[in-house]
């Protein structure tokens, strides 16, 4: 009697993975011709088919339901016109003194941007003028990928094509800040991914701001990547403002690798999107570096907020520190999910992890998960978690001193996010921080 034949077990794909793997495809076909960057970009479309979007069995995202959370994909963003451009201009925050580059739902908006005017030892090309000039730069695309497989940097690279090379000459003091804007205008849904490659080099120091916002009621799809080349002695000071539309999916990553001597200041702060997910890799890769990472969370409704990193120190001497705190109201959803890798080598490593959470109802929920892997025996290393109310005798004592609940309660919740925001190296930063969430926790409390 012959034996069965078995039929190789295929992985139930959703519309929504169906449809953009199509997409995938056919834009691929539509581009052929770029060398190594179609390479790049077929295999991030193959991991893509063979994974496909996240679910709670994926460990990394058992806290966030990608695959539950997309169940359709809207359309590509197309290039914007002018009228487009303004509109998004009237959404984008005001970030003192900087020069700024915008993109329009994920498109480079050339009349809008600040290209001939920034900082003298910056210079910068979108990224479609880099690939075809064959620029060095857009030559490291996907040398800072991590080596586990990730739904969200996938769908970026494989839609690779809107984006920036920037770059910091070696030494050089830039004295103005580079804003690198995001905005999605109008009524429709769509689609948008954009990559950032930026390397700074030895010695130099640069501030950058991204922020990220949107129309409201809208429910369209942001994706964008950012890799991070820090030179020796360099020193990089990275503001994230997240402010997208109360409709919106939001992912974003930074994928980071320090040099010798290197030091970054990043600093995050999210308040928008329907879900948000931000997965930070950093790499410690030159003795001595030293990274600061940070950030407040600031959930109400019934918005998911996901804040991962994950920190390898490859070699030793390094330190890296991380403070994130959390507040979430109504029935929100935060989480935070944080290792720190230390290699057999990396002796001497420093590394400290700390998220606080602020449960502003009974509803809301935090999920923490704070990790350490060592395979050193020469460091000193620790990690920390707390989730917990508004303390009640604090606003016992403040409405004792005739403030209003509602004041009290802003002030309490003001003093547990500024540990965080004093971070920030930049007053004019740290008050545009602190105002832009001022107004959220008013808006909350009215």
């Amino acid at each position: 009697m012959d034996a069965p034949v078995r039929t190789p077990l295929r992985p139930v794909r959703t519309a929504a993975e169906e449809a953009l793997a199509l997409t995938l495809q056919a834009t691929l076909d539509a581009e052929a011709g770029q060398g190594r960057i179609g390479e790049v970009r077929r295999a991030a479309l193959d991991a893509f088919r063979a994974h496909g979007l996240p679910h709670r069995r994926v460990e990394e995202w058992k806290y966030t339901d990608l695959r539950a959370a997309v169940r359709d994909v809207p359309p590509l963003s197309t290039a914007p016109d002018a009228a487009a451009e303004a509109e998004a201009l009237a959404l984008v925050p005001s970030v003192p003194d900087a020069a700024r580059i915008l993109f329009v739902a994920g498109a480079f908006a050339r009349g809008a941007s600040d290209l001939a005017a920034l900082p003298e030892g910056v210079a910068a090309l979108p990224l479609d003028s880099a690939i075809a000039a064959a620029d060095p730069l857009a030559d490291r695309i996907g040398a800072l990928s991590p080596d586990r497989y990730d739904a969200a940097l996938a769908l970026n690279t494989g839609f690779l094509k809107e984006g920036l090379t920037l770059h910091v000459d070696a030494g050089a003091r830039v004295a103005r800040p580079v804003h690198l804007a995001h905005a999605f205008p109008g009524g429709k849904p769509a689609a948008g991914f954009t990559r950032t490659v930026i390397v700074v080099g030895a010695g130099a120091e640069v501030t950058l701001v991204e922020s990220f916002s949107g129309t409201v009621g809208v429910a369209y799809h942001a994706n964008h990547a950012m890799e991070l080349v820090v030179g020796d002695g360099a020193t990089v000071h990275l503001v994230r403002l997240q402010e997208e539309g109360d409709a919106a999916l939001h992912l974003g990553t930074l994928m980071l690798e320090m040099g010798r001597g290197a030091k970054l200041n990043h600093f995050s702060l999210a308040q928008g999107a329907a879900l948000s997910r931000f997965s930070v890799y950093g790499r410690f890769a030159g003795t001595g570096a030293q990274g600061s990472l940070s950030g407040v969370t600031l959930a109400r409704g019934r918005q998911h907020a996901d804040t991962t990193l994950l920190l390898d120190h490859a070699v030793a001497g390094c330190e890296s520190r991380e403070l994130f705190k959390t507040v979430l109201a109504d029935a929100s959803h935060g989480v935070f999910q944080g290792k720190i890798v230390v290699r057999r080598d990396a002796q001497k490593t420093d590394g400290r992890m700390m998220s606080k959470a602020l449960l502003l109802s009974d509803a809301a929920e935090m999920d923490n998960k704070p990790e350490l892997e060592i395979f050193a025996d020469d460091v000193q290393c620790g990690h920390g978690a707390t989730v917990g109310a508004l303390d009640d005798k604090m606003l016992f004592y403040l409405r004792s001193r005739g403030l209003p609940q509602a004041e009290a309660e802003l002030l309490l919740i003001q003093a547990f996010v500024g540990e965080a925001v004093e971070q920030v190296e930049s007053e004019a930063l740290r008050e545009l921080l602190m105002d832009r969430m001022v107004a959220w926790l008013a808006k909350r409390a009215a």
